[in-house]
């Protein structure tokens, strides 16, 4: 195929891209998310075609800044991004356009300046230093063991088997084993050098001879020239103003040691086998994921740990061997121990050195005249191992964008060298459980600091809604949250709301036996590719309940939800000794007397309180707002602030019963109130009993339930403030007043590719 060929069926695919964000054509919502999946598989089978496909894609970006199409800057920008990263033969000067270009976008409000940032930080290495970001990814997602680049990645696939049917469980796993069967860490290891090197060299680079003698290496061979590449790429990337010329020739060494020098001269020389040798593909692996069925409470936490576990292959400084980071030793103190020194400062008095201590018993220390006292011991409690902030990762090689930059390090000399990246499946239902997890993973790191220290954790939700069924039996709607990311932003809507359909579509088809059963894994590549470019967080309100049964034996349990808590009415009522007496001159009636208590949401934040009693046959609480509301409202926090707990509400619809008299007698109406507020309180007045569903969960039902209190929920707090205050002055003692009177709320963050676009 000629090159005019070549870019004007890319131009088409582009283009069919940009209709689809464009327009709600009918004819294209079929193929929704196939154009993107499509236009890099293009690219994937044929590298030749990306240097055409970058040209053809910047194009389009600085003609949507020209004419200000802002719908398409971001979805364009990640597909460039991800060319860019397993491109070769790309020239220098579009990488510096592109770069130039998102330096441009940072006078744009978020989430565009945002993300440009975010692509600035990573073109500026991979200009100077080609073939940084396919090497840093791949070492990071498959755990290949190097000192120069230790971070590791993990994705975490959760899916509750009460929830997915076993059908799209087993034909997820398969995908997933068919594709990982072939990412051998031998594997993984040319790629990283093939990469590394036709990226430097460009058309000098003998691809063909250079991967069948890669291939034809024994294993010590092969590691002792990955660490060899590894360590050139790294340790130029990591200088202040990396010479690409200098990495050239570093390369160039490799090169030559490989093949010799007549083969590396001919390259050079671009001899005829060097001009007929078509580059081969080089793939770029996808993550190192792991299946689970959702079956413990405590399943996240464990499989956390167990990713933390192995120590060896990592150097801890002396203040993270100090925390309990397995959170396998109850008996471990929370908090740093440090030794106050209570020394005079004489010589005789001060250690001998680090390799010269004298024991306790030794006749040195018994005879010395002035002895060193046991040193007073002091808990030092880091500011942020009490105020725990994001679980974002280490500032400049992962960088999260929308956040403060000193939210990397929690200790000196401590970055988080693991991402675990937690993707769920499911429905609303698979989200409140989530958030279940969450806020036992927060709660427990205030009790034991062993997971925050060296863990980024990022959450990512694909949703799998069950077919639709007849409306005489279709159950509540359980794909708000879904409908309210894919609202948020146009492109997860484009790219992950869609693989609903095709998800069912691969349980129902029969499993291939043969290897080649995944040749085209469409479903992993779209999960791979969110993984690695939803990188802008949504943050959702995670709310409390209190319940109060009408047995006074029970203790009030308290739980949370993330989307929605239902009330219904029972048919029952409490016996006559119950908990509330019904009040005379209640009329009898459908639904129950209720006690609404409530905190109004106005826009000028100014504490208003109602309180109102009217008889109900039911109430919803949405923490989600509707499709008819703004989606920049009070879910969402600014990624650089985190809102106060009266910037969030809930949207309350009482289903209100109007009794009405005439001359046929009494006769009762119903009518829908809405409400927001960001606390209520809700007693029953006549004895009728209530009963509870939280996120639409069967499985989290409260029945007998007389009163409840819904208020946004607080973030977790350290049990050691208290005595930490002890050692503060009277200046910061108030201030920690201050803010345990205003907690913080409890934010879940769910990454998007752009966050909320206004």
């Amino acid at each position: 195929m000629e090159s005019s060929d070549v870019e004007l069926d890319l131009e088409r695919s582009v283009q069919a891209v940009l209709r689809e964000l464009g327009a709600q054509a009918p004819a294209l919502q079929s193929n929704q998310g196939m154009w993107r999946w499509s236009l890099h598989k293009k690219v994937e089978r044929d590298p030749s075609k990306s240097p055409a496909l970058v040209r053809i894609l910047l194009r389009e970006l600085e003609k949507a800044e020209s004419e200000d199409l802002r719908h398409v800057i971001i979805p364009l920008l990640h597909t460039l991004m991800y060319v860019l990263t397993k491109a070769t033969g790309v020239a220098e000067e579009l990488y510096r356009r592109t770069y130039a270009f998102c330096m441009r976008l940072l006078t744009l409000p978020a989430p565009y300046c945002t993300v440009a940032l975010d692509c600035a930080v990573r073109l500026k290495t991979e200009t100077a230093v080609p073939g940084t970001l396919y090497q840093r990814l791949v070492i990071a997602e498959q755990n290949l063991p190097s000192e120069l680049y230790p971070y590791q990645e993990r994705v975490f696939l959760f899916v509750d088997p009460e929830l997915v049917s076993p059908s799209v469980c087993s034909a997820l796993l398969l995908e997933i084993q068919a594709a990982q069967e072939q990412q051998t860490p031998e594997a993984c290891m040319r790629h990283v050098v093939s990469h590394a090197l036709q990226a430097a060299l460009g058309e000098a680079c003998h691809a063909g001879a250079l991967q069948r003698k890669l291939q034809a290496s024994p294993r010590h061979a092969l590691e002792r020239i990955f660490h060899a590449v590894v360590a050139a790429v790294e340790q130029m990337a990591s200088e202040p103003s990396p010479s690409r010329e200098g990495h050239l020739e570093r390369l160039e060494e490799i090169y030559c040691s490989l093949l010799g020098p007549a083969a590396a001269a001919r390259g050079r020389c671009g001899g005829h086998d060097a001009l007929q040798d078509r580059p081969p593909s080089i793939p770029l692996p996808s993550p190192y994921i792991t299946f689970h069925l959702w079956t413990d409470e405590e399943q996240l936490w464990k499989e956390l740990v167990l990713f933390l576990r192995p120590r060896s292959q990592m150097r801890l400084s002396a203040d993270l061997e100090a925390l309990d980071l397995q959170g396998l030793l109850p008996d471990r103190e929370l908090a740093r121990v440090s030794v106050l020194s209570t020394d005079s400062g004489i010589e005789r008095d001060l250690p001998l050195g680090a390799d010269e201590l004298l024991a306790p018993s030794s006749p040195e220390m018994e005879h010395g005249g002035l002895q060193r006292k046991g040193g007073m011991k002091k808990r030092a409690w880091p500011l942020d191992l009490l105020m725990l902030g994001g679980w974002d990762g280490p500032p400049g090689l992962h960088r999260r964008t929308g956040r403060p930059d000193g939210d990397g390090e929690l200790l000196p000399g401590v970055s988080r060298l693991h991402t675990a990246r937690v993707l769920v499946l499911g429905d609303d239902r698979m989200l409140g459980r989530l958030a279940q997890a969450y806020h036992s993973l927060r709660k427990r790191e205030t009790q034991k600091f062993c997971l925050t220290p060296r863990l980024s954790l990022q959450l990512y939700y694909i949703p799998v809604l069950a077919a639709k069924k007849p409306a005489a039996s279709r159950q509540p709607e359980l794909g708000e949250l879904a409908a309210f990311l894919g609202r948020a932003d146009p492109w997860y809507q484009n790219t992950v709301n869609t693989l609903c359909p095709a998800i069912h579509k691969l349980a129902e088809m029969p499993p291939s036996l043969g290897s080649s059963r995944t040749v085209d894994p469409f479903i992993l590549d779209v999960i791979t590719y969110y993984v690695r470019m939803g990188t802008q967080p949504i943050y959702f309100q995670i709310y409390t309940v209190k319940i109060f049964f009408g047995d006074l034996s029970q203790d009030p349990p308290e739980d949370i939800f993330l989307t929605e808590l239902t009330v219904k009415i029972q048919d029952s009522k409490l016996p006559k000794d119950g908990f509330s007496p019904r009040r005379k001159g209640v009329a009898e009636g459908p639904g129950a007397e209720l006690s609404i208590c409530y905190q109004k949401a106005l826009l000028s934040h100014r504490a208003q309180e109602v309180t109102v009693s009217l008889r109900a046959t039911g109430l919803v609480l949405k923490a989600l707002p509707g499709s008819d509301t703004e989606v920049s409202g009070p879910t969402h926090c600014p990624p650089t602030a985190a809102p106060l707990p009266d910037h969030t509400c809930l949207n309350v619809s009482v289903t209100e019963v109007v009794k009405t008299s005439n001359l046929a007698g009494r006769s009762f109406s119903v009518v829908t109130n809405t409400f927001r507020t960001a606390n209520i309180r809700i007693q029953s007045q006549d004895q009728r009993l209530l009963t509870l569903l939280l996120d639409k969960d069967s499985r989290r039902t409260f029945r007998d339930v007389v009163r409840f209190e819904v208020a946004p929920c607080p973030e977790p707090r350290s049990g050691t403030q208290k005595s930490k205050a002890l050692w503060l002055s009277s200046h910061q003692q108030k201030e920690m007043e201050r803010t345990r009177t205003m907690p913080k709320p409890l934010l879940m963050p769910i990454n998007t590719f752009s966050g909320i676009v206004q």
